[in-house]
Formats: structure tokens, sequence, C-alpha cells
């Protein structure tokens, strides 16, 4: 016994420290399993720098060891899988969902005592996978690798990427793809839709324990209050305004919010079909899936107040033992957040313009530019970036007769402010990125990855994302936007 005592304390714990407060709720919440063991599992991304800020070893998880760990072949010490029941609104349609091809290893406590759910995504069947395999494509994985982490440099709540491992193992999709499992990190993974569950199977006992469980974890502050559940959606609901606009103000396009899509944590989640605007256009759509322009660029916010509506709908029989009640209470707060969002869009917008102060025209300044963008198919992001250039650079925006009307009031404005021109300028560059995940840079990057085995590109490309308020050398490229082509540019939801 001694000996075996001995020899596993030598085999090595690569930091892991969890703490599984998740696998101690019902067992309605979950179904317990492993992942599906893997013929060749090899680590081909790793996050070094999330790793350290979770209190892993790095330098070991880049291991044989440690790529049989991250591809599920070996579960790391204190690890208690389990695939999340939850359900959804696809489209606007429910559906009975829950993790089909995703497993929750537990939950990480960080040096600094943060709580950190592990995650792996295409790592087989599980009893929610219906009629699916369970497995994930290369490609989606390295997708959502590079977006979440350029999420992340651009300062929006995020879930984060700790490593893409292949399998040696192919995947049958339109075509044989390599198969590939992704480590995720997230605050947590409760999401409206895991409220729709125990709602649709009118199971109020679990929706009371989720909602507390909820309010424990992210928002214990609200613990005390008369109507805890009322105060927990009133603060998803500022969370989520403020997560939509700061989307809004990247020219961010999700492409998939689903109410199974929306974590109440606030963190962006699932990076299917998403991309960035390059010309502005409300209408933006790039999901091949998504023909009538639900979750088009413009719509987003309309579309997170109707999610929120829909936890608000589970939320009734904890609000008031009135239904009617219940109800006028809901109300109330879903009808809140287009002000909310707007505060959050302007106040980020002013930041964009250089703007410290507030004035009653502001929105109007904001909306006339947005017009004249839209006018031009202007590039969102090079547009703002390139307003606190001087002189200003020769674009077709800038020449549009409405321009130079419009530059004189925004000149006329910030000089109705203390600040010195040059802390305008230093505050527009603070929050205009110079780049972003161009999309034809990240198809650029999958193609050498996927096709040819090369992660240089991709490689090259995340250190450039993550730094995006920095201006690229003159030599680099990837600020501007792709070359005119008569294709839009399509997303498939891959993840």
């Amino acid at each position: 016994m001694e000996m075996m005592t001995a020899a596993s304390q030598s085999r090595p714990n690569f930091g892991w420290r969890f703490d599984n407060s998740y696998a101690r709720l019902p067992t309605s919440f979950y179904s317990r399993l492993k992942p599906v063991p893997v013929r060749k599992p090899e680590i081909v991304v790793f996050n070094q720098a999330l790793a350290r800020s979770l209190g892993l070893d790095a330098e070991a998880l880049e291991s044989d060891e440690g790529a049989a760990m991250l591809a599920g072949n070996r579960l790391p010490e204190g690890a208690e899988p389990l695939a999340q029941a939850y359900a959804g609104h696809q489209f606007g349609y429910f559906t009975m969902l829950g993790d089909g091809r995703a497993i929750l290893l537990g939950e990480q406590i960080t040096p600094t005592d943060e709580r950190f759910d592990i995650q792996f995504k295409g790592s087989g069947r599980t009893p929610f996978s219906r009629r699916g395999d369970g497995r994930a494509a290369l490609g989606p994985m390295l997708r959502e690798y590079i977006i979440s982490e350029a999420m992340h440099a651009l300062r929006i709540p995020t879930t984060r990427s700790l490593a893409v491992a292949t399998t040696g193992e192919p995947v049958l999709r339109e075509k044989i793809l390599q198969g590939a499992i992704l480590t995720r990190v997230a605050a947590s993974h409760i999401r409206v839709g895991t409220f729709a569950y125990f709602a649709a199977k009118g199971d109020i006992e679990g929706l009371r324990t989720l909602a507390d469980y909820t309010i424990e974890r992210h928002f214990p502050e609200l613990a005390a209050e008369d109507n805890p559940c009322l105060s927990l959606l009133r603060a998803v609901m500022e969370r989520q305004a403020l997560l939509v606009a700061r989307w809004m103000l990247v020219g961010f396009v999700h492409g998939v919010m689903n109410t199974d899509n929306m974590s109440l944590c606030g963190e962006t989640i699932d990076y299917g079909p998403c991309a960035f605007m390059d010309g502005y256009d409300p209408k933006t759509v790039f999901s091949s899936i998504d023909q009538h322009g639900r979750y088009a660029y413009g719509n987003q916010p309309r579309i997170a107040q109707w999610n929120l509506a829909r936890f608000a709908d589970t939320l009734l029989p904890l609000l008031d033992d009135d239904r009617e009640t219940a109800v006028s209470r809901a109300e109330e707060v879903i009808a809140a957040f287009s002000e909310s969002f707007s505060r959050h869009w302007l106040t980020g917008m002013r930041a964009k313009l250089g703007l410290f102060s507030q004035e009653p025209e502001d929105e109007t300044l904001v909306q006339t530019l947005l017009d004249l963008m839209q006018r031009a198919r202007a590039d969102f992001t090079n547009t703002f970036r390139e307003l606190s250039f001087e002189p200003l650079p020769d674009a077709p925006v800038f020449r549009d007769p409405g321009f130079s009307e419009w530059f004189e009031r925004w000149q006329a404005r910030m000089e109705r402010q203390p600040e010195a021109r040059e802390a305008c300028r230093r505050r527009m560059r603070a929050h205009n990125p110079a780049v972003i995940p161009r999309n034809h840079r990240v198809e650029e990057a999958l193609e050498a990855a996927v096709e040819r085995g090369d992660y240089r590109v991709m490689e090259r490309l995340i250190e450039v994302l993550s730094r995006p308020y920095e201006d690229p050398p003159p030599h680099d490229e990837y600020h501007l936007p792709p070359p005119p082509t008569a294709l839009p540019y399509v997303t498939y939801c891959g993840t």
C-alpha cells in the first residue's frame, strides 16, 4: 500500500485544485459520465498565460501526459466529469437540450481563489447527444480559440480557451474532418436555458435550488435582498445590457443568440457562426442558417431583451406567490433593458469619439456618423480608429459631402470640454481597436492549420490580436479589410 501511495504521488498533479460545487447539486441537474478516450491525442494550441493564471503547471501540461489529460484519456485529480442539463430557444423555438458533446470536468480554484469551470468540447457522446456523435472538428475548435482570446484582449467578458488537442480520429460531417477537443474556461456554464429546463419540467424546487446556487456563485450580495430572485433578474439584465453594448462597440456579431447561449454571469459564450463586421451595416448577418436576419448585428439588443424575457418567465413562480404581481415585477425589469443598453452603448460611443463629458445631442452626433458610414459602406473598425489621426486619411467616408458638416459639429463638441486634444486622442485610441479578428485573416489561419498542419499563421494572428489597441507596424496588414469580392462571408455552426 505504501508503494502504491508513493507511486501515485510521483505522478504530476499539473496544479489542479478542484472544488466542484455544481456536482454537489441534485442529480437532476446533470448526468455523470467520463469523456470517451481518443486514439492519438496531441496538443496543437496551448494557452500558457491562461494556464499559469489558473494555477496550472503549463510546461508539464504540454507533455504527452498532459495531452492525454486535455483530450480526456486521463482525468485530472479531483475532477468529477458531468454533462449539464439545459434547454434553449433556438431561433425562437423551445427545445430540450443539454451538453451533447461537452463535459464539465470540474471547477478550478485559482491562486487568487477565483472559481472557473473547466469544460471539454468534443469529448464524445452524452445522454443529451440525441443523434449526434459528441465529437468536434478541428477547424471550429481553433476558431473558438482565436475569437475567444481576441475578445478577452478587447476587454469583453468571455469564456476562454486553454487548449485544442487533436484526437487522431476522423469526424464525419459533410466530409471527413480531423477530430479535436477544446478545453474551455468559464466563470460558469449556467444559462438562461438552464432555468428554462426546470421551468419546462414544472420543477419549482429545482428552479429555487438553481436560483439560490446562481446567486451564491455569481451574485452573493443579492442574498440579503428582500426579493433575491427579482434582484437576480435585474442584475442579469444589467450584465447582458453591458455585454451586448460592448459587442456592438467593436462590430461583433454573435450569430446564434439562442437562450442556451446566454450565460447568466455575463460572459460571451459559443463562437459558432460569429464574425466581426467590416463595412458598417446594421443588417449584417454571417450565419448560414440565419436566413431572416434574426441575429443580425443591429438586432442583437432586441434579441437580448427577448432572451431576458424568457428568463423572467422561468422566475415567475419565485418572484411572488401572486402571478399577476410576479408578471408586473418582471415586466418592469425587462422594460428597463432598452434604457440600460442605450446608456452603456452611448457611454462607449462617447469614449470612441474622445468625449469625456455628456451632452443631450451626443446620441444624434453618433447616429449621424453611423448613417454616413452606412451610406459609404465604411469600415467600422478603421473609421473610428482613423478619426484620431491628424490629418485624416483619404477614405471615401471622409470625402462624403455630409462628413464636413458632421466633423465641424464634432470638433465644436470637443472644444466644449476642458480636456486637451491630445487627451481626447489618447481616449479614442484606448477605445478603438486597431486590429480585430478580420474574417479573411481567421480563415487564412484556419486553412493553414487544418489543411497543411501549419500553425505559424494562427500563432502570428493570435499574437497580433493580443494587443488590439496598438497600431500594427507599417508592413503588417492585419488592420486592412478584405479585398472586394462578390461573395458574402458566411459562417457555420461548427462549434
